[in-house]
Order: structure tokens, then C-alpha cells, then sequence
């Protein structure tokens, strides 16, 4: 061997001695990466701050400021994957525009698609709302074949340009994904060598994703003999497998559903807690628009749930997020990768998962990324004068000015379209309970607990889409119970908690609202009577509930028309806890009253605003109660036929207080 030779020799020893990989461009044992998994989830259409319905804006919510966070989470882990866990394309006016009042052209893409494509996402699940608006539709905003014969191919229609996954929802036909189930993402990340050298890391991850298999109840009429739905576990313990063995160094599991300790079933709804037995690494869960972790929070859903670390996020010892909801928050998990053994391996031990959102400290809010709001200026302007469009009329004024006292001006209409709706989908869809009686319960959500300006007022005239955001405020979707008598009689019992327990032989006047009780929580049944006694300690204070004029037996059955919220066991109503629901809907319920005021054209006080299940028991008093609401609106409580009220006075603030004589 030649000197030139020797030389050439040492040189190539001395390169070896310094590298960080192996002969086969494996790294060297020791050698670590740090990858940060960026979640968004729920966004719904929420692209800007502004609010369709109250054709305002409003900051606390929107894709175009949890943009600025993601862009501000990038710089500062510049090894990261940004993932959305869906519902993305309903949820608002703007999605309703773009699916069925002005739908989407196969040449153009969806708004919400048009701000993740410029966001490089790097990949997405699909979530249950994404059904909503049919399997044609949603084909051809993903421009996915779904392999159907009733449902053309589409072809190079707009649609995300990141990689959209889908494990559990199959073509009944084939028995295969009509997404794909997985993707394998090829990233170089900058990793760290055992002797402390920066490393060029290339990395196989895996993103799977899940939808609540029980999209074949929300959405029966759009899927019904054309796709089926897998359990998560056993969808997953299927493709888990393939990936790994395809070589994904880290698999991410992106399930659009929240957590769920119970005993596993292959239709639960919430089964994400039962995918950290499955192998996964890290878990991007949605769905129930909370946040987790949510560490310090006392009233979190995840406090003390088995398995749950809602300081760390960790469930069974896999990092977990849930960025809250509409873009309000970002979710993180940070993760270091250790490569041991011939392969990396996730250290749970320095792992961190936190949510970032986009209020600040100080009560302000994150700045908004300009350039969404100039993507989709076109779609905005288009939904904005759709929510002007007149949808019926009202001969009368619609306001919860009185509700408390008994006005069902603005809580009539809501009840009667879900009275309705729920009517006629057991009539279709359950006619083991046609022969129940349905009832339906709303609340006054807006009833001035935050001022004189916190009141549903709806002029008379035409009413708009809008409008009927201020009937309904709240995003619900409809559910319906199986109650008994006996739990319409406790049902009641917990509205009723509204009112202060009133003494009769007082002489100095007494307030009549409780001040500590929501009231979002003072449901009205419409379909049955009743009183409340209001000198009667809580929880006896309804009196003489009746159906059809006779007296409600504690054993009769009833269906009772409600939101998700409640249905649930939202504000603690006794025996409304989730065991009693037998239709969980997709209908958001301020779309079902859209679609009931459609229907039904002009309003008339006579038939859609004067019918009123309760009253108060007359008593008579030492002296009249008082009663907060909006100042000067004597007459409107006249005209909804209130007896025994005066006063009303502006307070200076726009309030005013009125007089009840009870024994009126």
C-alpha cells in the first residue's frame, strides 16, 4: 500500500470515529430526537372571529388566531407535525353556505381546506360531523373515491393537500376504508448524537385515524347500506401491526372521540381511553370540545378518571391532548425519542403535553394571522348575507324580557320544533315509542344574568337566520330521553330551583330569581302543565303536574325533547344522567328551528307564542316581590297576558326593577 494510500486509509478511520451512525446508517445507540405533535381539533367552520349570528365579532374563538399560535409552537420546536383530529367543514353558517345553500364547485376547495392547505398540515382524521351533509358531498371536498356506484369518482377536485386518514369506516361493498386508514410520513428532524453533536434524524411516523362508530345512529339516513363502522380496538389492533411492520418508527393515533374508562364495546362513542392499549405512542383525541390536560381545574371531566393524568396528559402512560374547540387552543406533545435496541423508543418520563390558548393572561387575545381572513374574504361575505336572509316572519316581539314569570314568547318556538323533529324521527326511526307522548323542554338562555343588554328580543317582522341564533344560542345538537312521570315531577323540581324560597309574612320585599342559579338551567316543558309554589322549600315546590288534562302518573312513560347537553347530565338533573337517551341526533337544535320556521312561515302570538305550561301558585304575600329585567317593558309582559306586575323604572343602567303580586 502507498503513502497516499495510508493516508487516505487514516483519514476514512478518523471520519468513522467521529460519526454518529452506524455501518447501516443506523444512528448510534444513545442517540436521541425531540418531535413536538401540534393538535387542532373541532375547529367547525370557525375559520374568523366573528360570530354568523350575532353578526359581530368575536375573538374568542377562530382558526385565524390559533394560526398565530401554531406559527409561534413552529419556531419554537422546529421539529414538529401539525394534525387535526375533525369535525372541520360543519358547525356554522359558513358550513351550510358552501355544502347547501351555495355548494362548492369541484374546482374550488372548501374554506376551512383553503386555510389548512396554506397552514401545511402534515395530516388529518375525519370526524362525525363531517358526514352531515352526505357521502357525495364530503367526497368531493376530499376528492376521495369512495368506491360507491351511486357516488361519481371525483376528479382532481379542491380538496387538503395533507394526507387524510381513516381506520374504522368502511365500504360495506369491499369491507375496506373508504379513507385511508394510515399514512407513513417520511420527516428528517435534527436530533442529538450520544457525544452531544447535532444529528439528521430521518423518521417513519405513523398517523392512523378514528371516528365515534356511532355515526350510523347520528347519521343513519346518509350512510344506511353503503358504509359500516369498526370498533376502535379491533380496527386498531389490526393496522397497528401493519404500520410497525411497514417501519413506522412512531405511531400517532388521531381519534375524533373523548374518554371513556367504562368497559370497552365495539359502538361506544368515546373509545380513545381503550386505544392507549393498542401499542400507539402518542393520542390526539376531540370530540367532546373540552381541554385536556387540564391541570388546577376542579370541575375537569378528567379529575380522578382511572388511568387519567390530568396534571401530565397522560392516560395509561400515553401522552394525550384535546385542544379545545372552534381554534380556541392549541395542543402540544412534546415527546423525546431515544434510539435503543435498534429502534426509538418514546420516553414517557420526558414527555410534556400542555394546551396553549389563544386569550392571554391579561384578558386579551392573540393577534389574528391576516392571510386567512384574505383566503376566504369571498366565503365570509357570502355567509354574512346569507344569515340576513329572511326565513319566516313573527306578527309578534319574541324576547325573554319575562321569561322567568312565565312569557314563552321566545321559548315556545323552540320547544314546538323540537317537539316536532322528535316526533317525526321516531315515527321513522323508532316505532317502538310511537305510542309515547313527546314532550319538549328549552330553556330562556339569555335572560339578563349579565346586564340589560343579556336578553333574547326578536322584533316583530322578519325573522333571519340570525335571529334564530338569538332563540337558540347554544351549538346543542337534539337528543331525546324515556322519563317516567316521576322524573318529568324531579325534572321540574330542579328548574324551579331558579326562584329564592319567598316567605309570605314578610313585610320588606323579597327577590324573587335566585341569583346563584343558571339560567340556561330553568327548563320549560311544553306538552304538560304545572305550577310552582315559590313559599316551598326546594324540590317541592311543582304542583299539580298534569298531561292531556288528567294528573301525570309517577309510572307513565314519556319521550322528552332535549339538547346533548342535558341529555347527558348537564346541570344536574335528577336521573337525566345519559342512561335515559334514546336518540342522539346529528341536527344541531338552532338548525332544527331554522328549519321549523321555514316550514311554517308566519308566527302568530295565537299559535306560536301563548300557550303556557306554568304559572305561579297564587299566594298572597305581606308585600310584592321583586323582579329584575330589562327597564320599561310593562307593556310587552301585558301583551303575554302577566297579571299582578308594576313598576319597572330605568335603574340608571338600563335595568329596571318590577313588583309581582303572587295572588294575582
Amino acid at each position: 500500500m502507498t503513502m497516499k494510500h495510508l493516508a487516505l486509509a487514516a483519514i476514512a478511520l478518523t471520519a468513522l470515529a467521529g460519526c454518529s451512525s452506524t455501518p447501516n446508517n443506523q444512528p448510534a445507540e444513545g442517540s436521541k430526537v425531540d418531535v413536538t405533535l401540534l393538535e387542532t381539533t373541532d375547529i367547525h367552520q370557525n375559520l374568523l372571529s366573528y360570530d354568523y349570528y350575532k353578526l359581530a365579532a368575536n375573538p374568542s374563538f377562530g382558526l385565524e388566531r390559533a394560526a398565530t399560535l401554531i406559527q409561534q409552537a413552529r419556531a419554537q420546536y422546529p421539529n414538529n407535525l401539525l394534525l387535526d383530529d375533525g369535525d372541520l367543514i360543519q358547525g356554522t353558517a359558513l358550513g351550510d353556505y358552501q355544502a347547501v345553500v351555495n355548494p362548492v364547485k369541484c374546482a374550488s376547495t372548501l374554506a376551512v381546506h383553503k386555510v389548512m392547505n396554506y397552514l401545511k398540515y402534515d395530516a388529518g382524521t375525519i370526524g362525525n360531523h363531517e358526514f352531515n351533509y352526505g357521502l357525495p358531498f364530503l367526497s368531493q371536498v376530499t376528492n376521495t373515491d369512495f368506491r360507491m356506484a351511486d357516488i361519481g369518482k371525483p376528479a382532481g377536485c379542491g380538496a387538503p393537500s395533507y394526507p387524510q386518514v381513516l381506520a374504522n369506516v368502511n365500504n360495506l361493498a369491499d369491507g375496506k376504508p373508504i379513507f385511508q386508514p394510515y399514512t407513513l410520513l417520511k420527516r428528517t428532524f435534527t436530533g442529538t448524537a450520544p457525544d452531544g453533536s447535532s444529528i439528521q434524524v430521518p423518521l417513519n411516523i405513523g398517523v392512523i385515524g378514528f371516528t365515534p362508530p356511532t355515526i350510523m345512529d347520528w347519521d343513519k339516513k346518509n350512510l344506511q347500506g353503503k358504509v359500516i363502522t369498526a370498533g376502535l380496538l379491533e380496527t386498531a389492533n389490526t393496522y397497528i401491526p401493519k404500520m410497525r411492520q411497514q417501519g413506522a418508527d412512531l405511531v400517532v393515533a388521531l381519534s375524533h372521540g373523548g374518554l371513556d374508562p367504562s368497559s370497552y364495546s365495539p359502538a361506544m362513542e368515546n373509545g380513545s381511553w381503550h386505544l392507549t392499549k393498542t401499542g400507539i405512542d402518542a393520542l390526539l383525541i376531540g370530540h367532546s370540545h373540552d381541554i385536556f390536560p387540564n391541570p388546577g381545574s376542579a370541575s375537569s371531566q378528567f379529575n380522578n378518571m382511572q388511568g387519567v393524568d390530568n396534571t401530565k396528559g397522560l392516560v395509561n402512560g400515553v401522552p394525550t391532548v384535546m385542544g379545545g374547540n372552534w381554534g380556541n387552543r392549541l395542543g402540544l406533545i412534546h415527546l423525546t425519542l431515544k434510539f435503543t435496541g435498534g429502534k426509538w423508543v418514546v420516553q414517557n418520563d420526558k414527555s410534556a403535553v400542555e394546551t396553549r390558548s389563544i386569550k392571554n393572561a391579561d384578558g386579551t387575545y392573540v393577534p389574528a394571522d391576516p392571510n386567512v381572513g384574505q383566503l376566504v374574504a369571498a366565503e365570509h361575505q357570502g355567509t354574512i348575507n346569507y344569515v340576513k336572509t329572511p326565513v319566516g316572519s313573527t306578527d309578534f316581539e319574541m324576547n325573554t324580557y319575562f321569561a322567568l314569570l312565565g312569557d314563552v314568547s321566545a321559548i315556545q318556538v323552540v320547544n314546538m320544533a323540537q317537539q316536532d323533529y322528535v316526533t317525526k324521527y321516531i315515527k321513522t326511526n323508532l316505532p317502538q315509542y310511537a305510542s309515547l307522548p313527546v314532550l319538549s323542554v328549552s330553556a330562556p338562555f339569555k335572560a339578563g344574568r349579565n346586564g340589560s343588554s343579556d336578553f333574547t328580543d326578536v322584533k316583530q317582522g322578519s325573522i333571519a337566520i340570525n335571529n334564530a341564533a338569538d332563540l337558540y344560542l347554544y351549538p346543542n345538537t337534539v337528543q331525546a330521553v324515556k322519563v317516567t312521570g316521576a322524573d318529568l315531577k324531579n325534572w321540574l323540581e330542579r328548574s324551579a330551583q331558579m326562584f329564592n324560597t319567598i316567605d309570605p309574612t314578610a313585610a320588606a320585599t323579597q327577590d324573587l330569581i335566585n341569583p346563584n342559579y343558571q339560567v340556561f338551567n330553568f327548563d320549560v316543558m311544553y306538552g304538560v302543565q304545572y305550577q310552582i309554589d315559590v313559599t316551598k322549600p326546594a324540590g317541592s315546590r311543582i304542583v299539580g303536574l298534569s298531561y292531556n288534562g288528567a294528573p301525570v302518573d309517577p309510572a307513565q312513560q314519556f319521550v322528552v325533547a332535549t339538547n346533548n347537553y342535558r341529555a347527558s347530565g348537564g346541570g344536574n338533573f335528577p336521573g337525566i344522567d345519559g342512561t335515559k337517551t334514546i336518540i342522539q341526533a346529528p341536527d344541531a337544535n338552532r338548525d332544527v328551528l331554522i328549519a321549523y320556521i321555514k316550514a311554517n312561515g308566519n308566527l302568530t302570538r295565537a299559535q306560536y307564542g301563548s300557550t303556557q305550561p306554568w304559572s305561579f301558585v297564587k299566594v298572597s304575600t305581606a308585600a310584592p316581590v321583586r323582579f329584575k329585567s330589562i327597564a320599561g317593558q310593562l307593556p310587552l309582559a301585558q301583551l303575554a297576558g302577566l297579571k299582578g306586575l308594576s313598576g319597572g323604572s330605568d335603574n340608571g343602567d338600563g335595568t329596571g326593577d318590577y313588583l309581582l303580586d303572587l295572588s294575582k
